[in-house]
């Protein structure tokens, strides 16, 4: 068998004028979990789509453990060499476990279903792979770990040893990622191989023992992870020297003006939240998964009905529950789930852009005119304002949410997982529009998994079983931010 599970050769392929992969490769060996890394649009998510055979490439070749890729139209041969699990779930809500893990095999080659087999097959590769549910469970009762080690389970199943992970944790929190990387070691030691796509280039080094980088379309790195200090990773991405650079909001005036008020909040997993954020103030808040911090902040922003207490905008009371209120109040935000909260993927960007004030536009022109001042304002890599969203790569995505969600000039900003899935210049742009917001006089509450979205705040709030149980100021240091996150200290 070949050393190398994947191999890309001379790979180019073009999209009308967009030359989406230029003369790349990537050699994957067997048994390692391999990083694929790069900036929004540096040709990775085409990469994936040649590796899985849904992109013809124009020239180059695919070999899985040194036999050539089969025919594209031979999808079950595909799915015996290689399995993706996307960010975006593929598995099917409504039905259960069992019925997802055996999708479309249903009859085990008999042309009945046996649900009983259906069952008793799902169970044991279940525990095969040691993933704690239950077969009989629905889908859409699941945690998104849980789906995701659903998936993985599904694609082992069908044969294949070569497991393509994207961006797998960016809806996970500190222990479910932790939990995800011991099943990608264990997995390992019984001869699965995983190519790793993640933004978060911390975790390339705690899980990943080769690493290579793509930028504008072409291969630029491929080098042992331990050899690969992350400056030098960055610069790889980036073409530019230095690491990240974000905003630390120190010379950042704030003033003594309330301009959010929230009075003894109660919701959905969080209770008795008391805080003010005055104008030029953001606000951090970090915390597990289960903390309440998501909660909290979407019940601001009305997507949730408090159970008791208050929401005030300079002095106004803001109606619970209800989104237009909290627009009309002068509240924006961005949503936790770009894709199904943050964007309408087959409308154009100008469309997409304005949606928070629509009805304020009359002529097609008009609104054109919008799409094209927000392309300009937040750099947003476009062929025009009538482009579909769908046709963007995940960092331009978000910064067309941004864009919404400032489009009527909110006094007040809500901005939930703000850079989650974006590239690291897209991060450095994001970070500085709520710095640049915050100088205008805006206030902010920035709630993230990423203490790099943390640094642009003047304070964190650090919630625990839905609770406020620490306050940090500005230069906190992340060891103690995450001893907070994980309750160690209260």
């Amino acid at each position: 068998m070949s050393e190398f599970a994947a191999v890309a050769r001379g790979v180019t392929k073009r999209f009308g004028k967009t030359l989406a992969l230029d003369d790349v490769g990537i050699e994957i060996r067997a048994g390692e979990s391999h990083a694929l890394v790069g900036r929004n649009g540096a040709g990775k998510s085409t990469l994936v789509s040649v590796l899985t055979g849904m992109q013809v490439p124009d020239a180059g070749e695919v070999a899985f453990f040194g036999e050539p890729a089969p025919p594209v139209a031979d999808r079950a041969a595909w799915r015996q060499h290689v399995a993706c699990v996307y960010q975006k779930a593929t598995v099917v809500p409504e039905l259960s476990v069992a019925e997802n893990l055996f999708i479309n095999r249903q009859d085990f080659g008999g042309g009945l279903i046996s649900w009983k087999r259906l069952r008793r097959e799902a169970a044991s590769l279940l525990d095969l792979y040691e993933v704690a549910v239950s077969p009989d469970s629905k889908v859409a009762d699941l945690t998104v770990e849980q789906r995701q080690l659903v998936e993985i389970a599904r694609a082992l199943s069908m044969g294949s040893r070569f497991v393509i992970l994207d961006e797998p944790t960016a809806q996970l929190d500190g222990p479910a990622i932790e939990r995800l990387f011991d099943r990608m070691r264990s997995l390992q030691d019984r001869g699965v191989t995983f190519l790793f796509i993640s933004h978060h280039l911390q975790e390339v080094y705690e899980v990943c023992q080769t690493v290579t980088v793509y930028r504008d379309a072409k291969h630029i790195v491929t080098a042992p992870v331990a050899e690969m200090s992350k400056p030098d990773l960055i610069e790889a991405m980036t073409g530019e020297a230095g690491g990240l650079n974000v905003p630390s909001g120190e010379d950042r005036a704030t003033s003594a003006d309330e301009v959010l008020t929230v009075a003894e909040l109660s919701g959905d997993a969080f209770e008795d939240i008391s805080l003010t954020a005055t104008r030029g103030e953001v606000i951090g808040l970090a915390g597990s998964a289960s903390s309440g911090k998501h909660e909290f902040a979407e019940t601001v922003y009305g997507l949730r009905k408090p159970s008791s207490g208050a929401i005030a905008v300079n002095g106004s009371a803001v109606r619970g529950g209800d989104v237009p209120s909290a627009l009309k109040a002068g509240i924006g935000c961005v949503p936790r789930d770009r894709h199904h909260q943050g964007l309408v993927v087959d409308l154009s960007i100008a469309e997409n852009a304005t949606m928070s004030v629509q009805g304020t536009f009359v002529r097609r022109s008009a609104l054109n005119n919008a799409g094209r001042t927000a392309i300009a304002s937040y750099d947003i890599k476009a062929a025009g304002p009538d482009q579909p969203v769908s046709d963007l790569s995940g960092g331009n995505q978000q910064k067309v949410v941004m864009a919404r969600a400032l489009a009527g000039d909110p006094a007040v900003l809500v901005l939930i997982n703000p850079t989650a899935g974006v590239d690291v210049k897209s991060k450095e742009s994001l970070l500085g529009v709520v710095d640049a917001q915050a100088r205008r006089g805006k206030a902010a509450i920035v709630v993230s998994d990423e203490l790099d979205d943390l640094k642009v705040c003047d304070r964190v709030l650090v919630m625990f079983h839905g609770r406020v149980v620490r306050e940090f100021a500005r230069g906190w240091q992340d060891r103690e931010l995450i001893a907070a996150i994980e309750g160690m200290e209260q």
